[in-house]
């Protein structure tokens, strides 16, 4: 069994209109139609949807949702999923058309992160069009982007994702300080059966109500990055990381926070891997340069802040 690629995201939102304005004026995708009462969709590409925003009591991703090859792979996974031990639901035919999938059912991992897996991926004729001017967002055999997901449960999430069918790309063990103490944090990133570095990632640290650290769309170039780097200033979104460039994937890019609580990773100009012939890493250091974190800068400014004081007495 082989997972195909991340078809789409289910959104949980107390203020749909925040997700409204987030969408379509900072990132730039465009709404579609055909949402059930009391939600949205919005596409990227040739797809009906790619975020399904829902109203709810509590901000959250309810659900990553991945494609595998068909039927056979469905049912596949769906036993996989239970003798893990996981809860699974068949998703309904009326579910399964809103969604422009054949068939899918609902799980979710160790950690109670919410999944979906489908088969039979749906495109119309409505051609994407920015209301930003994003030039474009890469998906096609790639998918939508990532999902990096909490796992306080690190092995037993690992293990799980790897025998729903994704494999390891990147594997490291990062330390944030210089404390020789500091147990620092296990990552695995792990790729889906297409050239994404990952389409997933999991962390090994507390889970959190978001139910997601963050999630990533590739948009086509540096450009269309920057732009949105501006309108997100202009919106006064607040910035998680600023621009820089990952060791494993390479990519170029930036994070801002979302109104769900978790982040967006807005990047271009990946690597681009052979899915069959990859040789998991381990690199050391997320990135090769930039991404300065807010909570990197707000100690900095403690520390700057602590020093004239020292200085002033």
């Amino acid at each position: 069994m082989a997972v195909e690629a991340l078809g789409y995201i289910i959104i949980d939102a107390t203020d749909r209109a925040k997700w409204q304005t987030y969408l379509t004026e900072v990132v730039g995708v465009m709404e579609s139609d055909g949402a059930p009462e009391g939600s949205a969709f919005y596409r990227i590409d040739g797809r009906p949807f790619r975020f399904w925003v829902r109203d709810a009591e509590q901000d959250m991703l309810a659900a990553s949702a991945y494609e595998v090859t068909d039927a056979a792979s469905l049912e596949t996974a769906k036993q996989t999923a239970r003798d893990a031990g996981q809860a699974v639901e068949d998703g309904s035919a009326e579910d399964a058309k809103l969604r422009g999938v054949e068939a899918f059912f609902r799980t979710s991992d160790p950690a109670g992160n919410g999944l979906e897996f489908f088969y039979g991926e749906s495109r119309d004729d409505a051609e994407f069009q920015s209301p930003a001017g994003v030039s474009g967002f890469v998906t096609g055999e790639l998918g939508m982007g990532h999902s990096v997901l909490a796992a306080p449960d690190f092995a037993k999430s690992h293990e799980f994702y790897k025998a729903l069918g994704f494999a390891d790309t990147d594997i490291p063990h990062f330390k944030f300080s210089p404390d020789p103490d500091d147990p620092g944090m296990r990552f695995a990133f792990m790729h889906a059966k297409n050239g994404r570095h990952h389409s997933l990632a999991i962390g090994e640290m507390p889970q959190n109500p978001a139910k997601c650290v963050h999630l990533m769309l590739e948009m086509k170039t540096q450009a269309d990055v920057g732009k949105c780097h501006d309108r997100m200033k202009q919106h006064g979104v607040s910035e998680s990381a600023s621009i820089g460039r990952h060791v494993n994937d390479q990519t170029f890019g930036f994070y801002m926070q979302t109104p769900g609580g978790f982040d967006l990773e807005i990047g271009c100009d990946p690597l681009i891997i052979d899915p069959e012939k990859w040789e998991p890493t381990a690199h050391l250091q997320p990135s090769e340069w930039g991404h300065e974190w807010a909570w990197q800068k707000a100690l900095a400014e403690e520390a700057a802040k602590a020093a004239e004081n020292e200085a002033a007495e």
